[in-house]
């Protein structure tokens, strides 16, 4: 190997370990805090942190851009010295580490049980109101399911076009686990949309995007608002997230329930999974690199 190369795979290695998908998931963790914050403070006259929360998302923001400027840039040195396409980890690998990142076992410490969230059944009843499906009269106790299988279970589910075993997987599971979704699908449905577009998700990709899924996820989510599924379209493609203007007969409600994104979100991932003829194991993290479609591909391929 000559001292170019090696200095071309020395630089790549370091591109791909820019910790982008543990940036993405904070990220959204961040905005998911926030979120169910404002929910939370419609009954309250404390402002509850939401100031800082938002602070701390920015700042996250800004780190994911420096993270995604610094690989472009690596990759514009590489091209410019002839080394564009030099073997090496496949790129756009941020959705295998947003999958395992919560998938870490966790040290139990010694002492009593963990106790079950105390939160209320706000979560099921919120699911009900989103998939039309309601909860099982007799309510088994949470099970012990992480989120990335939990995608993959909603993913499967939207692949088979079942409504109802889509909404036994979401009733079946804790609020924080049910949340989770939206941290762990933005980099993966940034993935998916950038394999069924060919390229990277770009501003004018969202009317592409929508019209791929938005018959789709309105059958399979009767209950959710066009501009939650707009605005995680928005968020793929990085272009400004625009109020849409409120329905006629209808107020404008500037809340959003704090489920609202996740379960999009996770069912957006099964529509665009389905839209690449994908099953729901692809998400695994340790699963073969996908192939991307070619830009020439039939686009409305079901």
């Amino acid at each position: 190997m000559s001292l170019l190369q090696e200095l071309g795979a020395q630089l790549r290695a370091t591109s791909d370990e820019l910790p982008t998908g543990l940036v993405t998931a904070a990220m959204e963790r961040l905005r998911n805090a926030t979120e169910i914050l404002n929910w939370v403070r419609e009954q309250s006259v404390d402002d509850l942190g939401v100031p800082m929360l938002g602070n701390a998302t920015e700042h996250a923001e800004r780190a994911a851009a420096a993270v995604r400027a610094a690989q472009d840039a690596i990759e514009a040195y590489l091209a410019a010295i002839g080394l564009a396409g030099t073997p090496g980890a496949a790129p756009g690998q941020e959705w295998r580490a947003a999958l395992r990142e919560d998938e870490t076992p966790r040290a139990e410490a010694p002492g009593p049980a963990e106790k079950p969230e105390a939160l209320g059944p706000w979560w099921q009843q919120r699911v009900a109101q989103l998939t039309g499906e309601p909860a099982p009269e007799k309510q088994q106790p949470p099970e012990k399911t992480g989120t990335p299988e939990l995608l993959r279970r909603v993913a499967a589910g939207v692949r088979a076009g079942d409504r109802a075993r889509l909404g036994r997987e979401l009733h079946a599971v804790t609020a924080s686990t049910g949340l989770g979704l939206s941290a762990v699908t933005a980099p993966v449905l940034h993935r998916l949309a950038g394999d069924l577009l060919g390229h990277d998700p770009r501003p004018e990709d969202v009317p592409r995007l929508r019209s791929a899924a938005e018959s789709r996820v309105k059958a399979l989510l009767p209950g959710t608002s066009p501009a939650v599924l707009e605005t995680l379209i928005s968020r793929i493609c990085r272009a400004p997230v625009k109020e849409p203007p409120p329905q006629a007969g209808e107020a404008q409600d500037t809340s959003t329930h704090p489920a609202d994104n996740a379960v999009t979100a996770s069912v957006l991932t099964g529509v665009l999974l389905a839209r690449l003829g994908r099953d729901a194991a692809s998400l695994n993290p340790d699963a073969p690199e996908p192939v991307r479609r070619q830009p020439e591909a039939d686009e409305d391929r079901r």
